[in-house]
């Protein structure tokens, strides 16, 4: 990733849009937006908003889930139109936009929400709707030329010829970041873009950043990440309730003082002290192997009351552990105990029916269906229950009354349980997802990337779910990217290295420097 500015994609495929050549000039204006409003069935995303991006800087949009991000950012990328205000590029009036024309002028979005086919090769993905053709016929080798070159440029661990379902989250991530630099770019959208990288593959990317900047790109960065935001931004706008609230220089604005912007309130320690009293062993994996070899003769235990969390880097084998044990992942040997009890025959139904219940890392594709109401998403995992149900009769009443009730308590936003969870934010998507907790009784919790693409005071409110839980009694299991949450939440920490468990620490052993000397030692080694 060390060739010049003036060697980047944008600038040397001029076939892929005709004003290659014309490229911006680092502090001109490239975007304005003035009184921008949007409206959706209920809810005023917008109010009035204004929003400018400048040529070579990156303008870092933040605010809680729900703010008015992610609608802003569709507006700019021709998913849907703003219903009041103007909004200029480049000095022209804009209207009318599309995906496609936006594409077509140079606007690129990346979203948290991947919009790849399964299906379909990355190379097919990265082509789709700008095929390359000669005399009407597909040139698959220039396309897997170009394809090839810009991923090696980016340094992304990507082959064009695999199917998009075979990759993981991360490698998908990538694949969409290609797909936004494939052509020419002069406004780069990214939202949340490294959510589900490495630290190494985050750095090539900021790295990507730096040279974009340097090339006159206006990048508009979405994420809840106060040391990226520290690292990349220019300029910081505070969206609140679908207002802007400011916009200030990075270097003038403290991560307290950010946070409060926010927010609109002070707030109070991220993380919170969960008091530690664990009891009998209530869930436990001996000698573990999966059939794919994505986890080898891995071991640990949870008592009741604490909470223990799993770290390592992505493709260690953390996530596909916490899936096996809720039956979704094929065990090829060892044993999963709950309360001393052997589970055999696992599946989710028996898990659930056990006392376990599984958080997914990918929400939209495994935690939530889109098209269905919040009370259906809050009630699906409980309909076998009395309490929702009089055998085959649905207690509609009921299950109305008990998802409500879950809704404000764990401050819903907008508390509306009839309405699709697709039109909530990302943060609230989340807070769906684990209302599922609260509708049955359950005893072992296992969380998977618990806090991926959400704001921070939503994180707050995942955090306080997690220590109600352990200091009620439950067992509680975080895997997750961010070691100060595995750091912070945990009583022990387990570290996978190359699908095996290296390492369990407590106490004064929970930090950073022994957490990642681990994650990097010899399998079966410590550090």
């Amino acid at each position: 990733m060390g060739q010049a500015a003036s060697e980047l994609p944008l600038a040397r495929d001029a076939r892929a849009g005709s004003h290659a050549a014309d490229a911006a000039v680092p502090g001109e204006a490239l975007l304005a937006m003035t009184g921008i409003c949007r409206r959706f069935p209920g809810v005023l995303a917008l109010d009035q908003v204004d929003f400018d991006l400048r040529g070579g800087e990156v303008h870092v949009l933040f605010g809680e889930n729900g703010a008015g991000k992610s609608t802003l950012i569709n507006i700019i990328a021709g998913t849907f139109p703003a219903d009041a205000g103007e909004m200029r590029y480049r000095g022209s009036a804009l209207a009318d936009l599309t995906p496609h024309r936006a594409r077509v002028i140079g606007i690129s979005p990346v979203f948290q929400e991947f919009s790849l086919v399964p299906d379909l090769t990355v190379e097919d993905n990265l082509f789709l709707g700008r095929e390359r053709s000669t005399f009407g016929v597909l040139d698959r080798g220039a396309m897997r030329r170009q394809a090839r070159a810009t991923i090696a440029e980016l340094g992304f661990d990507l082959q064009p010829e695999r199917r998009v379902r075979e990759l993981s989250r991360a490698h998908q991530q990538m694949v969409e970041i290609t797909k936004a630099l494939l052509t020419d770019v002069r406004l780069l959208i990214l939202d949340e873009p490294t959510a589900s990288l490495t630290e190494a593959e985050a750095g090539r990317l900021f790295a990507l950043i730096a040279r974009l900047k340097a090339a006159g790109v206006g990048i508009i960065y979405v994420s809840h990440r106060l040391a990226e935001i520290r690292r990349l931004a220019d300029r910081i706008t505070v969206l609140r309730d679908g207002r802007k609230i400011t916009t200030v220089p990075a270097a003038d604005v403290t991560d307290q003082a950010l946070i409060e912007l926010m927010t609109g309130r002070p707030v109070g320690a991220l993380f919170p002290e969960i008091r530690s009293s664990p009891g009998e062993v209530a869930f436990a994996v001996e000698g573990l192997s999966l059939a794919d070899g994505s986890v080898r003769d891995a071991t640990l235990s949870v008592r009741a009351g604490e909470v223990v969390g799993i770290a390592g880097l992505v493709g260690c084998g953390k996530s596909e552990l916490i899936r096996a044990a809720f039956g979704l992942e094929k065990i090829a040997a060892g044993t999963i105990r709950f309360r001393g009890r052997t589970l055999a025959k696992l599946s989710p139904r028996a898990a659930l029916a056990a006392g376990i219940c599984y958080f997914p890392s990918d929400r939209v594709a495994e935690g939530l269906a889109l098209s269905r109401p919040v009370r259906e998403n809050v009630s699906m995992a409980s309909l076998d229950c009395a309490a929702f149900a009089f055998g085959p009769v649905l207690r509609r009443v009921e299950e109305r009354r008990a998802v409500q009730k879950i809704a404000a308590k764990l401050r819903l936003r907008p508390p509306r349980i009839e309405q699709s969870v697709v039109a909530l934010s990302g943060g609230n998507r989340q807070k769906v997802v684990l209302a599922r907790a609260m509708t049955r009784p359950l005893n072992v919790f296992l969380f998977d990337e618990p806090t991926v693409g959400i704001d921070v005071g939503a994180k707050q409110e995942v955090y306080e779910l997690i220590r109600e839980l352990a200091e009620a009694g439950a067992a509680v299991v975080v895997v997750s990217s961010e070691l100060p949450e595995v750091m912070n939440l945990s009583h022990r920490v387990y570290v996978m290295h190359r699908a095996r468990v290296v390492a369990e620490l407590a106490g004064a052993d929970i930090n950073e420097g022994r957490i990642l000397a681990h994650f990097f030692a010899e399998a079966g080694h410590g550090a």
